[in-house]
This record gives C-alpha cells, structure tokens and sequence, in this order.
C-alpha cells in the first residue's frame, strides 16, 4: 500500500505552518479545561449580548455534567443532543463528554421520521433538546429520558422578555422559562446539584467522542465516529494553519450550525481552543450578525459561499463596517471568484477555500492564507495529512502525476468507521488507514488538489448534503408516482438544487402537491426545488436508474 504523495505542497504553506504540528494527547475535555484555566476572565460565549467567561462555561460543565450523571448517564452511553446554536448547546456538548459519554449531534429542523431513523440507529436513551421540538423526540420509542432547553433563558433579560411583546406574550415567555414541555426535565435542573467530583475519571484520546450522521460515500445517513483524538487534531491542524491568530484575543462569529461537523470544529472546539469570543446565533440572520458586529467585531468567520455573499453586500449597503475580520474560511461548497472579490475588498481581510468530509472531522485539505493561494483549488493538505489519488475502480493502484482519479486521505482527523455498520466502513477505510472520500481530482504539480467530480452522487445545497435515495424513498409513497430520480443541477452561486424527475402513471399529476408532501417528511432543504415528469429514466442494463445521465438530460433540456 503506497504511502502517500511526495509533499510537494510543503513549500506553498503559508509563513510559519510547520509540516507535522503537536497533536494533542488529551481529550476535548482537557482542550477546555486548559482553556479555562489560561482565559478564565475572558468571555467565551455571547449570546444576544449575554456574555460568559471561560471561567463560568466551565463551572457550568461541571455542574450539568453531575446532573446528568444523576440522571443516568455513564461512560460510553449515547446522549442525542437536538439544539440549535446556544449556549446549552455548548454546556451540553462538554458536559457529556466530561462523563465519557458520546455526543450524538440531530439537526433540530429535522423531521420525526428522520429523527426516528438516527436515534433507532444509534439508541441513545437520553436526548438534550429545544423545548419546541421535544415532543417529536419523546414520541421516539429509544428515548426515556427528554431535557428540554428553553434558548430564550440565555438571552439578556431585556431582550428575553421584552422582544417588543404586548405585556401578555411577555408573561407567558416568562412562564415558559420555568414550565418546560410536560413529560420533560427542564435544562436549569441539571445546573442545580453541584459540581461533578473532580476525581470523576476523564476520557482519553482515543476514546469515542461524537457520533455525526452523513451519507458517507453510499447508501443513507450513517453514523461516524469521530473520536477525541481526531476532533482535538482537527483544532490543532486548524489553528497552525492560520499563524495569525493571536490565542485569547480572537471574536468568532458562529454562524455555521454546530450540529454540522463544519461548524462542529470551526465554532465548538476550534473556537475554545484558541480562547475566543464565541458569538452564537441560533441561525444565520444578516440583520443580527450586523447588529452583533457594531458591538463584537468578528475577527474570524467560518462560513459558507452564500453568506459571505450576503454579508458583504448587506455591509456595503448599509456602511457596517467588517474590517476587523482578518480571516474567513469557505467550505462545503465551491468559491467563486466572484464571492471572493466581493468578500475581500468589502473587508480587507483573507479568504480562502477549504475541503473536507464528516469522516474527517471535517478539514482535510486548505488553501493557504496569502498570495500561495490557487482560485478554483480546493488547496493542499493539511499539516500531518497525506493523500493518494487511485483508480476508483481498484482503489489500491495509484495514478501518475495530473491523472484523475479518486482522493484519499490519510491523517489523524481520519474516523473510526461507522456506528454499527462494519461493512460500510470496510469498504471506506482501506489498509493503512487510508480514508475512500468519493471524489474525483486532479492534483497539480505543487501539489494543490482540484475537485473535478463525484463519485458519490450526494446533492449540496446551502452547505448541507442531500442524499438523493432519501428523497427518492419519500416521492416515491405519493400517490401516482411509479420511480423518481433526484439529483444536483448547478446554481449561479456554485451550490446546487435539488431537482427530481418523476414516472407517473396519472394524467393529471400534481407537482405541487407532490411537493407538500415531501415537505411533511423531510427537512426543508431536502425537498426538491423542482420536480419534473418525464416519460421514462434511463437505465442500466440491471435496471438502475443512471442519475448522471437524469442529470445530463435535464441540463440539456
């Protein structure tokens, strides 16, 4: 088995990135607690204005960490957390840590079938959920257990009660902060039996951290394990990379929701690690991340094409000033030139495009910061990663130099495997811990890696990956629907729309309604954009649909 790419790359990285950095030989509990042991009068968390210290985040760890021990939560037990971005979330992440436990993170716009299928999948028995979606978790079989977390408590008392609500509405937010959903424990009860013992065992390195749901490279959503060791790597790895950054000064904007293994990283352990200012928004909104930044101004921000597209604009017609943002980071799906043109005059600041995957905690590979950056280049390695580029057919035989062919990556952000699914991860992990990723590149002489295709045939839209057998699964329930196709067709901004092309065996067939029915079943950015009837889907000679060429006929059309 080949060990690798000559690194070539090397001397593209940016003044100052080292080649190998120290991986920690702790775990995300130690990254914390050396953050607030270094930055304890520092404020890590504000939320509409409300602000924490390290010092507080980490007392409050402790003490939800004891009341979920008293609740039943033991080492190496599953814990689903169903939250948006908030401070809870954050407490809750550590928290459960802190016991040895495992984070399961759901998305809490998730609908009850697809809520159903991770948590049979994972059993969790215990979740940590927003109030508003609790009753589709406790209606879940596995679940005995429902916290439920009211984010409007950790918002200032002016905007919590005020929210410029008639006296009434006020009166029953009030109520609501301290009735929680029936049949649930409300989150300020974890906060209320003391400390956990500090003699309580820690985990270590290379134990199970966090369970993160992807499509993977095939099949449907399925769970991989990303251990302590290969998030803390991940910070690690992130932090050299942007030798700029000044530990205990930096303003993070979270803006990226950290139930994603992209805002996961950049906002909830990379942001700890360097002892920033995390500012959390429950989702992205220009109008509060313009407020924010007249009282915060971000230094850093993870995000997507699509936000800085509308942040900058937003900016430039309002005369906010966005300055101070000294780096960005852009991922999960292509930057255009335009974007970044846009994005740097309007700041000053760097810009650079990212990739990676869930099974790599997530960054693998990075344009540098600076001049050595290429446009239309996903970048190079990351410090103490490799790559090889294969014959997708014999993933063992290595291409020559400017072939396409598929990326692997080996390196210790690189997961465990799948939860539960030793077949799925056989097949994506290779000898020589060599991590399958689906895509199709070509890889300059220097060394800087270009996505040209997938092989996988996963659908990204606004960040988020839609697997298209999903979708399929859920049209094909509808009344008059025979088969559907669901696929990818590029947008002008360089993500893509979901499309469906369906066989119907009516002559009057609703698209519309077909359209509502898959928005009963799925999370709005699964729900096909468009859904086109066509006479027929082509076919292999074993009858499978050919997406690809689906794809290539409704382009042409």
């Amino acid at each position: 088995m080949s060990a690798g790419m000559e690194r070539t790359w090397l001397r593209h990285y940016g003044e100052g990135v080292a080649a190998e950095v120290e991986l920690p030989d702790g775990s995300l509990v130690d990254l914390l607690e050396a953050a607030v042991a270094k930055f304890g009068d520092k404020v890590a968390l504000e939320f509409f204005g409300a602000e924490v210290t390290y010092a507080e985040l980490g007392r409050q760890v402790d003490r939800a960490a004891e009341g979920l021990r008293r609740n039943g939560v033991r080492a190496g037990d599953r814990v689903g957390l169903v939250l948006p971005n908030c401070p809870e979330h954050i407490v809750a992440f550590y928290a459960v840590l802190r016991l040895g436990a495992v984070v399961v993170e759901h998305n809490p716009l998730y609908t009850a079938p697809e809520l159903a299928h991770q948590f049979d999948d994972h059993g969790a028995t215990v979740a940590i959920v927003w109030d508003k979606v609790a009753p589709l978790v406790q209606a879940l079989p596995a679940v005995e257990h429902v916290i439920a977390v009211n984010i409007t408590s950790s918002m200032p008392l002016s905007k919590r009660l005020a929210l410029r609500l008639p006296v009434r509405k006020a009166r029953a937010a009030r109520e609501s902060m301290t009735h929680p959903a029936p049949g649930t424990t409300p989150w300020s009860e974890m906060l209320s039996h003391g400390s956990l013992d500090a003699a309580h065992p820690h985990p270590v390195a290379h134990d199970l951290a966090v369970i993160q749901y992807t499509s993977g490279t095939t099949g449907v959503p399925k769970g991989a394990m990303l251990t302590h060791l290969n998030l803390g790597a991940n910070a690690a790895q992130g932090r050299a990379w942007v030798p700029g950054l000044v530990d205990g000064d930096e303003v993070v904007y979270a803006v990226l929701p950290m139930f994603h293994a992209y805002g996961l990283t950049l906002c909830l352990t990379f942001a700890m690690s360097i002892g920033a200012r995390l500012v959390l928004f429950p989702k992205f909104d220009v109008d509060l991340v313009l407020t924010a930044a007249r009282k915060s101004p971000p230094t850093f921000l993870p995000a997507v094409p699509p936000i800085y597209d509308r942040l900058a604009q937003a900016a430039r017609e309002r005369s906010v000033d966005l300055s101070t943002i000294r780096f960005a980071i852009s991922g999960a799906m292509p930057l255009t030139a335009k974007t970044l043109e846009l994005w740097e005059s309007t700041t000053g600041g760097s810009l650079v495009e990212g990739y990676g995957l869930t099974e790599t905690s997530p960054v693998a590979l990075g344009n540098p910061m600076g001049l050595a950056r290429r446009a239309g280049a996903v970048g190079v390695p990351f410090p103490n990663t490799d790559i090889r580029v294969v014959d997708p057919d014999h993933p063992t035989k290595d291409l020559g130099p400017g072939d396409r062919g598929e990326l692997l990556i080996r390196g210790p952000q690189v997961f465990r495997g799948y939860w539960g699914k030793p077949d799925d991860t056989s097949a994506t992990l290779l000898e020589g811990d060599w991590l399958r990723t689906g895509d199709i590149v070509e890889v300059d002489e220097d060394g800087f890696v270009s996505i040209v295709d997938r092989i996988k045939e996963i659908i990204i839209t606004g960040g988020f990956n839609v697997m298209p057998s999903e979708v399929e699964a859920t049209l094909k329930t509808f009344p008059g629907v025979t088969d559907a196709a669901v696929v990818g067709l590029p947008r002008e901004d360089g993500s893509e729309e979901v499309v469906a092309a369906v066989t119907t065996d009516t002559l009057q067939f609703d698209t519309e309604a077909a359209r509502e029915f898959a928005r009963s079943a799925l999370t709005a950015y699964k729900v096909p954009r468009r859904i086109i009837v066509v006479e027929d889907l082509p076919r292999s000679q074993i009858g499978k649909v050919l997406r690809r060429k689906v794809r290539d006929q409704l382009l042409a059309d």
